[in-house]
Order: C-alpha cells, then structure tokens, then sequence
C-alpha cells in the first residue's frame, strides 16, 4: 500500500473531503503509475480521483465500529516514535 495513504475510519473529528480526496488522489497515481498525468490522460486520471474519493466517502460513511474513536495527535505521536525507532535502529 502507499506509504502516503492513511486510515481515514474511526477517527474524531471524522476524515474531511480534502483527505478523502488526498487519499483518493494517491490510490490513483499508485495504480496510473503517473504523479502528474500527460494532458491526453488527464480528464481520466481526475474522473478516477473523483470517483474513488466518491465511494471512500460512502464506505467510510456505512463502516460501524464498536471501537472508540481514534485522535488524531495521538496517532501522529506513535507515528513519530516508529519513526524514529526505524531509523535509528539502523
């Protein structure tokens, strides 16, 4: 999976449209094999980014979870320390 794609379920606040659509954008320019499509390819490359990001939305919004919700400092906190335990470890 793309490094720069983030779990967007269970979090407090709820994922924003920017960061469905960010994620939505990576997912397809993994897939393309494009960061930035020729103009020839590009009505395609952005109707998939706006399709994809279309049904994250929903499937985010149809998942249920039992679980409480995550924050977001705290995740980007344990983030940090794998982070630094990774790359010092070497």
């Amino acid at each position: 999976m793309c490094r720069n794609i983030h779990t967007l379920h269970n979090f407090e606040p709820a994922a924003t449209d920017d960061e469905v659509t960010a994620a939505a954008l990576q997912f397809v320019r993994k897939i393309s094999g494009f960061t930035k499509p020729s103009n020839a390819n590009a009505p395609a490359f952005n109707r998939a980014v706006e399709e994809i990001a279309h049904i994250s939305r929903h499937l985010l919004e149809d998942l249920v979870t039992t679980a409480p919700p995550k924050n977001r400092e705290v995740e980007a906190e344990k983030a940090k320390a794998r982070s630094a335990k990774r790359f010092t470890a070497a």
